[in-house]
């Protein structure tokens, strides 16, 4: 049984992988990979979360990333590899990394106390996590610590939403739904991203999300309406939980007073972030 307060976890997670998801939606990367030729979006993307496993081929990320189209995936992987080898995007991607923070942040926080604090206790959580069965988390855990402490911060929160990640899709794979049912039945708990965003970035299209909905409703999960369904809430809300189990470690190995700080330096510093324009509205729903 767990020490720590109910979906004290998922809450300092929520503090903490915003900021380092925000280097996706960055110019920084869109600058630092054009450099290295990568300027497709989505191959930015694929690249940039798939180096840490070396050059793979479309079939990994496709495991690994679950809801994209195995199609769009192959129009990009492995020929990325041909355009920049995964260390030149990864240090690539630690560059815009810096430069996101350092411009969403400013040299003050960087330069904090607060910051060398939040990168101790991140990178502490992590010690927490587990490789077996989760291959994103585990392939990022292999990449050496950065030295400056925004960097460490970075990769730690980095490491602790991929560990969650991974057990995210274990959870979804237990509850039977494909990648595209995953995505109607988050879009339809009123927290998922816009449907024409989702379908343009995940490479399906109109009719697949539609008959993935048809399948949600012959499930008893969904209503003719698109809602979820007392059972379809159920599911979500198991599978929520079943993350926040599978994902428990890093957090009780901080300790509660670690989780604690660690939430609210993190959610500190993502407010710094959304006054600079982090995080667009585009892909929200």
């Amino acid at each position: 049984m767990s020490t720590l307060p109910p979906r004290a976890g998922r809450r300092c997670h929520n503090a903490l992988n915003p900021l380092h998801s925000s280097l996706y939606f960055s110019p920084d990367l869109g600058k630092e990979f054009g450099g290295l030729g990568i300027v497709d979006p989505t191959a930015v993307y694929f690249a940039t979360r798939a180096a840490a496993m070396g050059a793979v081929g479309a079939g990994t990320v496709t495991a690994t990333f679950y809801n994209f189209n195995h199609a769009l995936v192959s129009q990009h992987v492995p020929a990325i590899w041909d355009i920049a080898s995964p260390a030149a995007v990864l240090d690539a991607r630690l560059r815009a990394a810096d430069a996101t923070l350092r411009r969403l942040l400013g040299d003050e926080i960087i330069a904090s106390p607060e910051m060398a604090e939040a990168a101790s206790l991140a990178l502490r959580a992590t010690e927490g996590c587990t490789r077996h069965a989760r291959p994103l988390y585990a392939a990022h855990a292999g990449l050496p610590v950065p030295d400056e402490p925004h960097l460490v911060y970075w990769h730690a929160a980095g490491l602790l939403r991929e560990h969650r990640g991974d057990a995210h899709l274990a959870a979804l794979l237990a509850a039977e739904l494909d990648p595209v049912e995953a995505l109607v039945s988050h879009t339809a708990t009123g927290k998922g991203m816009a449907i024409g965003w989702l379908l343009s970035t995940r490479g399906w299209r109109r009719a697949d999300w539609e008959a993935a909905a048809q399948r949600l409703r012959e499930r008893g999960l969904l209503t003719a309406e698109g809602a979820l369904t007392d059972e379809g809430t159920a599911l979500r809300e198991g599978l929520e939980r079943d993350t926040d189990r599978m994902d428990l470690g890093p957090y009780e190995h901080l300790g509660g007073p670690g989780v604690a700080r660690l939430t609210e330096l993190g959610r500190g510093f993502l407010a710094t972030a959304a006054a600079a324009g982090a995080f667009p509205s585009s892909a929200t729903g």
